[in-house]
Protein backbone atom coordinates (compact mmCIF):
# COMPACT_ATOMS: atom_id res chain seq x y z
CA UNK A 1 0.00 0.00 0.00
CA UNK A 2 2.47 2.58 -0.91
CA UNK A 3 1.53 6.07 -0.20
CA UNK A 4 3.52 8.75 -2.08
CA UNK A 5 4.29 12.49 -1.76
CA UNK A 6 5.82 14.72 -3.89
CA UNK A 7 6.92 18.16 -2.92
CA UNK A 8 8.71 20.61 -5.33
CA UNK A 9 7.79 24.22 -6.21
CA UNK A 10 4.46 25.40 -6.26
CA UNK A 11 4.14 26.52 -10.12
CA UNK A 12 6.05 23.40 -11.65
CA UNK A 13 3.64 21.16 -9.42
CA UNK A 14 0.97 22.32 -10.26
CA UNK A 15 1.44 22.41 -14.10
CA UNK A 16 2.76 19.05 -14.18
CA UNK A 17 0.58 17.36 -11.35
CA UNK A 18 -1.57 14.75 -13.32
CA UNK A 19 1.91 13.69 -15.46
CA UNK A 20 3.67 13.41 -12.52
CA UNK A 21 0.68 11.74 -10.87
CA UNK A 22 0.07 9.04 -13.87
CA UNK A 23 4.35 8.43 -14.39
CA UNK A 24 5.11 8.12 -10.58
CA UNK A 25 2.14 5.89 -10.49
CA UNK A 26 2.63 3.76 -13.37
CA UNK A 27 6.26 2.93 -11.95
CA UNK A 28 5.10 1.57 -9.01
CA UNK A 29 2.52 -0.42 -10.32
CA UNK A 30 4.91 -2.16 -13.26
CA UNK A 31 8.28 -2.61 -10.11
CA UNK A 32 5.82 -3.66 -7.21
CA UNK A 33 3.55 -5.67 -9.26
CA UNK A 34 0.79 -2.96 -7.53
CA UNK A 35 -3.10 -2.85 -8.42
CA UNK A 36 -3.64 -0.42 -10.53
CA UNK A 37 -6.83 1.04 -8.62
CA UNK A 38 -4.75 1.54 -5.67
CA UNK A 39 -3.26 5.44 -6.25
CA UNK A 40 -2.17 7.05 -2.79
CA UNK A 41 -0.62 10.50 -3.58
CA UNK A 42 0.14 13.52 -2.11
CA UNK A 43 1.37 16.67 -3.59
CA UNK A 44 2.94 19.44 -1.58
CA UNK A 45 3.21 22.71 -3.80
CA UNK A 46 6.01 25.32 -1.79
CA UNK A 47 6.57 28.75 -2.30
CA UNK A 48 10.30 29.32 -3.82
CA UNK A 49 11.51 30.97 -0.40
CA UNK A 50 10.22 27.57 1.36
CA UNK A 51 11.82 24.77 -0.88
CA UNK A 52 15.08 25.65 -0.12
CA UNK A 53 17.85 23.80 -2.35
CA UNK A 54 21.47 23.70 -3.72
CA UNK A 55 22.28 25.77 -6.83
CA UNK A 56 23.20 22.95 -9.03
CA UNK A 57 19.24 21.95 -9.08
CA UNK A 58 16.05 24.06 -10.94
CA UNK A 59 12.58 25.30 -10.49
CA UNK A 60 11.37 21.34 -11.42
CA UNK A 61 13.45 19.93 -7.98
CA UNK A 62 11.48 17.49 -6.74
CA UNK A 63 11.34 15.06 -3.73
CA UNK A 64 9.16 11.78 -3.76
CA UNK A 65 8.66 10.04 -0.68
CA UNK A 66 6.88 6.48 -0.98
CA UNK A 67 6.08 4.63 1.94
CA UNK A 68 5.14 1.11 2.16
CA UNK A 69 5.34 -2.20 3.65
CA UNK A 70 8.14 -4.15 4.21
CA UNK A 71 9.05 -6.91 2.28
CA UNK A 72 10.48 -6.30 -1.04
CA UNK A 73 13.48 -7.73 -2.48
CA UNK A 74 16.50 -5.23 -3.26
CA UNK A 75 16.28 -5.67 -6.73
CA UNK A 76 12.75 -4.99 -6.80
CA UNK A 77 13.28 -1.39 -5.01
CA UNK A 78 15.71 -0.01 -7.22
CA UNK A 79 13.98 -1.34 -10.61
CA UNK A 80 11.20 1.10 -9.09
CA UNK A 81 13.92 4.05 -8.71
CA UNK A 82 15.32 3.04 -11.54
CA UNK A 83 12.03 3.46 -13.67
CA UNK A 84 11.52 6.82 -12.13
CA UNK A 85 13.86 8.09 -12.95
CA UNK A 86 14.10 6.74 -16.82
CA UNK A 87 10.55 7.99 -16.90
CA UNK A 88 10.57 11.24 -15.39
CA UNK A 89 13.14 12.29 -17.26
CA UNK A 90 11.62 11.03 -20.79
CA UNK A 91 8.40 11.85 -20.45
CA UNK A 92 8.89 15.06 -18.78
CA UNK A 93 12.00 16.11 -19.87
CA UNK A 94 13.06 16.27 -16.16
CA UNK A 95 16.93 16.38 -15.71
CA UNK A 96 17.94 13.17 -13.65
CA UNK A 97 19.43 15.73 -10.74
CA UNK A 98 16.06 17.27 -10.80
CA UNK A 99 14.41 13.75 -9.04
CA UNK A 100 15.40 12.50 -5.45
CA UNK A 101 13.51 9.49 -4.23
CA UNK A 102 13.20 8.23 -1.02
CA UNK A 103 12.15 4.85 0.12
CA UNK A 104 10.57 3.65 3.68
CA UNK A 105 10.14 0.60 4.17
CA UNK A 106 7.76 0.18 6.91
CA UNK A 107 7.11 -3.07 8.86
CA UNK A 108 3.17 -3.95 8.66
CA UNK A 109 2.50 -3.80 12.19
CA UNK A 110 3.41 -0.44 12.07
CA UNK A 111 0.84 0.84 9.82
CA UNK A 112 -3.35 1.46 10.31
CA UNK A 113 -5.28 0.40 7.08
CA UNK A 114 -9.14 -0.07 7.35
CA UNK A 115 -9.98 -0.49 10.73
CA UNK A 116 -7.06 -3.03 12.08
CA UNK A 117 -3.22 -3.38 12.04
CA UNK A 118 -1.71 -4.00 8.33
CA UNK A 119 -0.41 -7.70 9.71
CA UNK A 120 -4.07 -8.37 9.79
CA UNK A 121 -5.20 -7.02 6.53
CA UNK A 122 -6.03 -9.04 3.38
CA UNK A 123 -4.46 -7.68 0.87
CA UNK A 124 -5.37 -9.22 -2.20
CA UNK A 125 -1.72 -8.67 -3.70
CA UNK A 126 1.72 -9.79 -3.19
CA UNK A 127 4.16 -7.72 -1.22
CA UNK A 128 6.86 -10.14 -1.36
CA UNK A 129 8.14 -8.98 -4.86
Amino acid sequence: MPQTKIHGQAEFLRQNRSRLSDIIHACIVEAFAYPIEKRFQRFFPMEPEDFIYPADRSPQYIVIEISFFAGRTVETKKTLIRLLYKRLSQELEMAVNDIEIILYEIPKEHWGVRGVPGDELNLGYQVNV
